[in-house]
Order: structure tokens, then sequence, then C-alpha cells
């Protein structure tokens, strides 16, 4: 099954008349009509929507409604980013335009070219065989040694980070961010930073980071679902450490053998067999990228808080009122339980009535 999209959800709804007409000045031969809207479903961040015309198949991407963390969201930032990597990345999406002019819809936002082919999201669309899985997993690490490998300055794109330092500014950045988001029913996630604080390596390298590098994120050849076609959801790229790229990804990894609340979480099929484990993917990725990890658990350790932060921004609009998605209702929970999880990584205790 081809990834497709569904109806758009209520309260999201696009001003298409306005969206049609800023179109018809970037792609003339645009017909009259008006396209057929529809809304991807599969994140939980920009609201994404697929624009279809008799003769183009468009994407969307716009910011959502309400208060947004600081730099979080920035669409305009994200189509610069793609349209720069594109000529030596060639798995990024074409982008057509981008739009800051808030007359049109209220906010930035940008359109590219769909890229047709499947989505591996909870479940794989098709029957996938284990030796199939296990050459995906190492197609899609080898990308990722691919991403890490580009010249940001030879892409034009020397300027999407801070330089050294990413580690120590990672840990900072999201505890600030977490605390600003935080509501009264997750914890503080105060023991888990001061272990990253103690703990922080210096950066392994600086080089352009997807940090939200995940398998469905990809878009895979119907005709060979090992085959990646591109990678979609450029919001969070940077300039940082590739080690902690890969930390990001693992957060999401969810195996067959883990407990019955981590596998709940599970968003992508890697509980399929064939399917590699966290262990495998960090051995090729170091094997692969010629890179070493003293102890890898301070990566994995900063991808759950990462993922705790993010999650806690999302739950945080939901509990204001700011969305109306049943499926952020309990992320709170998913918080708390991240928590968790990072202290039995880092062999501490939970203290339930810690704050």
């Amino acid at each position: 099954m081809i990834d497709t999209a569904g109806p758009v959800r209520p309260g999201e709804t696009l001003d298409v008349p306005q969206v049609h007409a800023w179109l018809r000045g970037q792609l003339p031969h645009l017909s009259d009509a008006l396209p057929e809207v529809t809304q991807y479903g599969g994140g939980a961040s920009n609201w994404t929507y697929r624009l279809r015309y008799p003769t183009d198949d468009l994407v969307l991407r716009r910011p959502p409604a309400g208060r947004k963390a600081k730099s979080a969201h920035d669409v305009a930032r994200e189509f610069r980013l793609q349209q720069a990597l594109r000529p030596v990345f060639p798995q990024v999406p074409e982008m057509v335009a981008a739009c800051t002019d808030p007359a049109v819809l209220g906010c930035d936002f940008y359109v590219m070219r769909r890229l047709d082919g499947l989505i591996a999201r909870k479940e794989f669309p098709v029957a996938l065989a284990p030796d199939q899985a296990r050459r995906l997993c190492e197609n899609a690490v080898d990308l990722l040694v691919r991403l890490h490998a580009v010249d940001p300055a030879s892409a034009g794109l020397e300027g999407f980070g801070k330089g050294r330092g990413y580690v120590k500014r990672q840990i900072e950045g999201w505890a600030e961010r977490y605390t600003a988001a935080r509501t009264p029913n997750v914890p503080s996630f105060g023991r888990v930073v001061a272990w990253l604080r103690e703990h922080a390596p210096d950066d392994v390298d600086s080089v352009l980071i997807h940090n939200d590098f995940r398998l469905d994120n990809l878009v895979l050849d119907a005709a060979d679902p090992t085959r990646i076609l591109g990678v979609l959801d450029w919001e969070l790229a940077t300039l940082g450490d590739p080690l902690t790229d890969l930390g990001s990804a693992l957060a999401y990894w969810v195996e067959a053998t883990d407990d019955p609340v981590l596998r709940s979480t599970r968003r992508q099929p890697t509980h399929l067999p064939g399917m590699y484990t966290r262990a495998e993917l960090v051995a090729r990725y170091l094997e692969r990228s010629g890179r070493t990890a003293v102890d890898f658990r301070f990566y994995e350790v900063l991808g759950l808080f990462r993922l705790a932060g993010i999650a806690q921004q999302i739950y945080w609009r939901y509990h204001a009122g700011q969305t109306r998605n049943p499926a952020f209702r309990n992320f709170w929970f998913l918080v708390t339980w991240l928590d968790l999880r990072c202290l039995r990584r880092i062999g501490l205790r939970r203290l339930f009535f810690a704050r």
C-alpha cells in the first residue's frame, strides 16, 4: 500500500483558495481547479498536507497553531536546508517554493514535490521477509553515514549550526525547553539532567545531522522496499555531533523483546523478524563511519531525554487546549515512563515523589 493521506483534522483546515492562488504564482501551469486536499497523520509536529492536482502531486508543510518553543517549527529554515542539500544528497525531496507572507495562511509554509513510495509506519505496508528487513536496516544505517559525510561548506550549509559544543548545548537546551513545557503530572528529569551534565563528552565531529532519522521518515521503493528513495521531516536538522543523531534514532527503536510499555510506544516496524537490534545499529554505524564511542549509553540517554522533551512540548499544547488531536492525550504517561527508562539505563532508581 502506498502511503496515503486522510481527511483534514478538525481545527487544522487550510485556506485552500489562498494557497492555490499563491501556488499559481509559483507554478503558472497549474489548473484553475482547486486541488484535492488531504492530511498526513503520521507526524506529531508540523502539519503536513497533500495537494493533488491533475498534473502535480504536492505536499505542503506548515507549523501547528498555538504557542511554540523558541526556534521550533521553522519551516522556512527547513525549506532552505533541503533546497541546499538536495544537489549533494539526492534523497531530499524536490522543493517547489516557500511562503513567508502572513497574508496567505497567517504563518510560514513551504511546498515540495510528493515522493511516491511506501512509508514504514507502525506496521509495514507490505510483507517483508527477514532478509529484506535486515537489508533495509543496513541501507538505513549506511544512508545515515552518507549524510554525516556531506561537507556542509560544499552544500552552503556551514551557517546552519553553532559549531563545536553541540553536545553540551543539547543538554542545556532540552533541559530549558522541558522545564518551560512541564505540566504538573510529569517528573522533573532532574537526576537525568545531572547525570548527562556529569558524563557529557566532547563532540566527536561537527557534521550535518537529521535529528529525527527514523524508518517512518523514509520513503521506500514500492517495487523494492529495502531501497530508500527519500528522507522526510528535516525540521530539526542542524550541524552537530553525529553520535547524537544515532542516539536520537535509538530512542524510537523498539525491539520485539522489549517490555510491554516500550512495545506499546512503537511507531515503526522495528519488531519484525530480521530487524536490527539497537546494539546492531550502533555496531554497524561505528564500523561504517570509522567513529568510536567510549560509552554509548550517554548518547542513548540524551536521545531518550530529547524524546521526552519533544513529547512534553506536544503534550503541553494538548494540555493547554491548543490542539484537539486525541493522539496526544496520554503523552504525559510516555514522558513519565521515559524518565524511568533513562534512570534504569544509567543504573539509578526512580524516586516516584521526587520533584
